[in-house]
């Protein structure tokens, strides 16, 4: 997502891929269609900061409820540089229309006060905590819960599931948090240990930004960050990614998964054919369905803690 990429068309698959239905034959996405999402406005805001970043948005269905919820999670590369939590009101509309309530979280992110590491996760853990006070006066039911991340924000939801593995000494260690154990990541780069050269790549972001330095206390920066290293933690994760996406390719889709089943957890990869790192996360792409079948058969499970 880097600029030298701003101009291409997605146009790399895997092979091998696991491909859920048949291709669509539609134009695959691109940045530009990404930036234009947008959607209704949220049923209420919940800051759980101080920072300007530091909040989230609730989207309530019609109806009584109580609702599940997915937790939604924006990428753009850490930055603010490409947009974020407005695009993904899109999907929390048409999760709405569904019957799913959203949980829509901004964060400071590397290019803000405070964000990288250890701020950016800090957010996520106040999030979290922020949905469990809200969930007190609002019909939400987080025994359904999923988090649903794209991109950056597929490293940031696939971190939620792997807390439970995170070091009590650790700045990033927080008890208090809602309990993510179902995840969804869209062409997320969750691995910061084994691709950190395609985080560098796809946007030009080194990794020490999003793991900090080491310390005598600290000595391995990816032990509280990475979730390719925080297994097994009892987490399910469908990792979702377009055959043409080359932001984060089928690939680290696959090299995840097979880590996470190799370590005792649950993984699976589902390939959306003819779709681009931006089909992954747009109501109004032809792979839509596709995500949705998953979100809605994740809500399907209650969580264990």
């Amino acid at each position: 997502m880097t600029r030298r990429l701003l101009p291409l068309i997605l146009a790399a698959g895997c092979a091998g891929a696991t491909h859920a239905g048949a291709s669509h034959g539609a134009t695959p996405m691109k940045l530009a269609d990404y930036m234009a999402l947008n959607g209704p406005a949220p049923t209420a805001r919940f800051a759980y900061g101080t920072a300007p970043s530091q909040y989230a948005e609730l989207f309530l269905p019609p109806g009584q409820g109580p609702f599940p919820v997915a937790v939604l999670v924006h990428g753009g590369c850490w930055t603010k540089e490409f947009g974020g939590i407005i695009q993904l009101r899109s999907m929390a509309s048409a999760l709405a229309a569904r019957g799913i309530a959203s949980w829509n979280v901004e964060y400071r992110r590397v290019d803000e006060t405070g964000g990288g590491y250890p701020g950016t996760y800090q957010d996520m853990n106040a999030a979290m905590a922020t949905l469990g006070q809200a969930a007190r006066s609002h019909p939400l039911d987080l025994e359904r819960l999923v988090a649903v991340g794209h991109s950056a924000g597929g490293q940031l939801v696939q971190w939620l599931g792997a807390r439970p593995r995170i070091p009590a000494s650790s700045p990033l260690f927080r008890a208090d948090t809602v309990p993510v154990r179902q995840v969804i990541s869209l062409g997320g780069l969750a691995d910061l240990r084994r691709e950190k050269e395609v985080i560098k790549s796809s946007c030009d972001r080194d990794i020490v930004d999003l793991t900090g330095v080491a310390n005598k206390v600290r000595a391995d920066v990816f032990s509280d960050t990475n979730a390719g290293d925080l297994m097994p933690n009892g987490s399910r994760t469908v990792l979702i990614t377009g055959a043409l996406d080359t932001i984060s390719p089928p690939r680290v889709a696959h090299d995840f998964a097979a880590r996470a089943r190799a370590a005792g957890d649950q993984a699976e990869v589902v390939i959306l054919p003819g779709a681009s790192h931006y089909d992954e996360v747009a109501p109004s792409s032809p792979s839509w369905p596709l995500v949705l079948e998953q979100i809605e058969k994740a809500l399907q499970s209650k969580k264990t803690d």
